[in-house]
This record gives structure tokens, sequence and C-alpha cells, in this order.
């Protein structure tokens, strides 16, 4: 079953895959040609998964960037790409080639799920029950590129109609709330029609519900991300790893939900933008010193993620600098914890036994001590501090720090909370005609 998985996707990827900006010719599918059976749909499926391969997207900037934007990763001085330097001050320009390629690349996944959405209930040979688990995948697929998106630009332009690429949006940004209510539809559609499953790199009824507890987290609807994330904790079938190191060892592990699939054909270079020179890395990034200095003695977390070529530290969480054929893990059973532990502790009247039980859990595995603290306030920092070294070099300290509000506070570049939002792509503040596709604040 898995080799075939694995076929459908170098299908998908030669017929999808593309460079990071060239998104137009892949989301602009002959859908009279391309989907006449079941077996279409499934090509057409995969190549929307296939879209998140991009090096724009979880290829690279998409795990890099929200670590680099925070205090986890710094621009070393030898480094030359200066788009990232913009991130690592938190002086984005409206110009910024690599925000316009992620921004271009999440809107390109969402598109051609868009495509393949509008071809579904036509399918003649499909169940309807074969049609729910399509669209249940397309719609999780274009659920974690909206919430992507919003993330890092706020309000967006919510697309759910196919269009010949996404140079031509032309639609207005719509608000937050509206955002989230499309992202919580398309994810409850999926979580009610997905099944249960052991394969991680396509999306599952537990991947959907973990990735609601996620964004009822960032939505700060405490009571709902609680239900979520305890339902994949209880029932979902995953289970932490006792070594942590042993999560970024092999794909599709027990703790692993979801992850995009990278192969040799499809590679991923996180490790080449962050491995040093000397063992034929670009070195864009670095882990920062005030990351390195966070780590307690004996945290196994830290020899998991970092490691050293003299003096110079660099992430190897993903590692395979020759082949970039490792998958980069999404959503994991850490996070539910983690999710579970801050939301508790976000109410009004929280259980401090259940947090402190959930924050042991992540803590113990990491050999270190439990904690016994019974305050809230500290406890809230504790779990910061907590999903700063676990999830290191996954992409989530920036968003966790805007969306407590805590990045003016943390961060030393970050002065405003106009920072806090990255631009809108300049290209298409320039070509989108709706008079409400309007610039962030602050550019």
């Amino acid at each position: 079953m898995k080799k075939h998985i694995l076929l459908f996707f170098m299908m998908a990827a030669t017929l999808f895959s593309c460079d990071v900006l060239d998104v137009e010719p892949k989301s602009s599918i002959d859908a009279s040609a391309a989907f006449k059976t079941k077996e279409d749909i499934d090509k057409g499926v995969l190549g929307a998964y296939s879209y998140l391969q991009s090096l724009s997207y979880y290829g690279r900037s998409d795990v890099i960037f929200p670590d680099l934007a925070a205090d986890n990763l710094a621009h070393p001085v030898s480094a030359t790409a200066t788009e990232y330097l913009e991130i690592a001050n938190n002086n984005i320009l409206p110009e910024n080639g690599s925000v316009g390629g992620m921004w271009n690349a999440m809107y390109g996944s969402i598109n051609v799920a868009n495509n393949v959405i509008a071809k579904v209930a036509g399918i003649p040979n499909m169940t309807d029950a074969e049609k729910n688990n399509a669209l249940g995948e397309l719609y999780f697929i274009r659920a974690l590129s909206h919430f992507n998106l919003m993330n890092y630009f706020g309000a967006v332009p919510i697309k759910t109609m196919p269009t010949v690429g996404v140079g031509n949006l032309d639609i207005p940004r719509s608000p937050v709330d509206q955002v989230y209510a499309q992202i919580i539809n398309d994810l409850l559609f999926a979580s009610e029609n997905l099944p249960t499953s052991s394969n991680k790199i396509r999306s599952s009824k537990y991947a959907a519900k973990a990735l609601l507890a996620r964004v009822f987290l960032y939505k700060k609807d405490y009571d709902q991300a609680i239900t979520y994330a305890t339902d994949v904790i209880e029932n979902g079938g995953y289970t932490l790893l006792g070594n942590y190191a042993d999560v970024f060892e092999a794909d599709e592990s027990s703790e692993s939900i979801f992850e995009i699939y990278f192969s040799q054909t499809e590679r991923n270079r996180i490790a080449e933008y962050n491995f040093p020179t000397s063992l034929n890395g670009r070195r864009e990034v670095e882990p920062s010193p005030d990351l390195l200095a966070a780590y307690e003695t004996g945290d196994k977390r830290y020899t998991a993620s970092i490691a050293f070529a003299g003096t110079s530290a660099y992430a190897i969480k993903y590692d395979d600098l020759s082949l970039g054929d490792k998958n980069v893990i999404v959503l994991r059973l850490a996070d539910m914890y983690l999710i579970r532990a801050e939301a508790e502790a976000s109410k009004t009247a929280p259980n401090i036994s259940a947090i402190q039980s959930d924050i042991n859990k992540i803590r113990m595995r990491a050999n270190l001590s439990p904690t016994t603290e019974g305050a809230i306030a500290p406890l809230l920092r504790i779990i910061e501090k907590e999903r700063r070294l676990e999830f290191a070099f996954e992409g989530h300290r920036w968003f966790d720090l805007v969306r407590t509000g805590r990045a003016v506070a943390v961060l030393p570049n970050v002065n405003s909370i106009n920072q806090t939002l990255f631009p809108i792509p300049m290209d298409e503040i320039q070509t989108n005609n709706d008079p409400g596709m309007t610039q962030n604040p602050g550019y």
C-alpha cells in the first residue's frame, strides 16, 4: 500500500511540482481533460499535497522563518541572503521575494485544492463516501494553508473558488474572524469524513482534529482546544516516543500525526540552509546564543536539536543534507499535550494538577525534573519555554510569541505590534484590483 502511495506522489510531483515562484502553470488545471475518474481525483489530491513540498513552503521557508523572525535562529554575519536578514531583523520589505514566495506557494496549494474540489461531485464512478473522503483531504489542505497565511499576514483573502493561477486573486482581505470560520468549517468536515489512519503523509480524522486543537488555541477558544487535544491524545492511537531524538530519526513515527512527504525527487532544503559551509551547507541561519543558553543541564533535546562544527552551532533535526528526503513534521503528539496545558492554564478556573501533568510528560521525556509550580503566571511562562525548546527549528516560535502578545516584550527588534504581521507581498498589492486588498499597517 505504501509503495503505491509513494508512486502516486511521484506521479503527482511530475504533474504538479514547480519552481517556488512558478505556480501558475501547475494550478491552471485543464479540468475537462484531467478529471474523469476517481483515480484522476486521487492524483489531483496528491497534486495539492505536492504544493506543500515547495521550497517556499514546508520544503524550507515555513520551517525556518518562524524561528528566524523570533529568537531561536539568527542570521550569521557570513550569510548572503539579504531577504533572510530582513526577517531576522524584523524589518521586512514588501518586496521581499522569499515572503512573496510563501504567499504564492500557500495560495497555490489552495488553488489546486479548489480545482479538484470543483470536479469531485461530477465523477461518476465514486461513491458518496469516496467523494467525501477526497473532499476531506482537500479541505484539510485548504484549511492548513489559510491558517498559515493568516498567521503570517493577518486578514487575508479567503479563496474557495478555482481560478487560472494565483496571480489574479482580485478579492479583498477577509476579517480574521471570517478566516477562522472558513478554516474551522473545512476542518470539521475533514474530521467527520476522513478515516482513522496510520498513514501520516495524508490527512486523517485525527490530523484534522489535531489541527483544530491548534486553531482553537490560537483563536483563544480554550474549551474547544482542550476538547480536541484530549480527543487526539486519548483516541488517536499516537504515543510519545521514549527518546526525543527518535522523533526525527525515522519518518512516520508513533508520535507523528501529520507530516509532509519528501524523497530524493521532491527534496527539502532545510539542512542546506542550516548546515555550516564546512559541511557543504549554506549557513544562512544558526541557533541563537539566547536559545543555546535556554536549555537546562541534562535536557536531551539539546543534543537532539543542535550540533557543532568547531565552535559553530547548527540545527540538526532535519539533517539529511545530501538527499533532503526526510519528511517534515507538521503535527505531533507533544504539541497536543502543550496545547492542552496552555488552554487549561488560560481558563478562568484552571486545573493546576492537570496543567502540571501535561507539562511534565514533556519535561520528563526530555530528562528533566517535573515542575511543581502552582501559580498560573509562572506556569504559562514554563509552557512558553517548553514550547520553545520542544519545537525548536520546527516553525512554531514566532507564532507562539505573536499569538500570546509576547513578541514586543521578548524580541529586541520588535518595537511595535505592526511588526508582528509580515507585509502583504508587493506583487499582490500591485496586481490585486480589489480595493479591499490593502497593506498591513507600518509598511
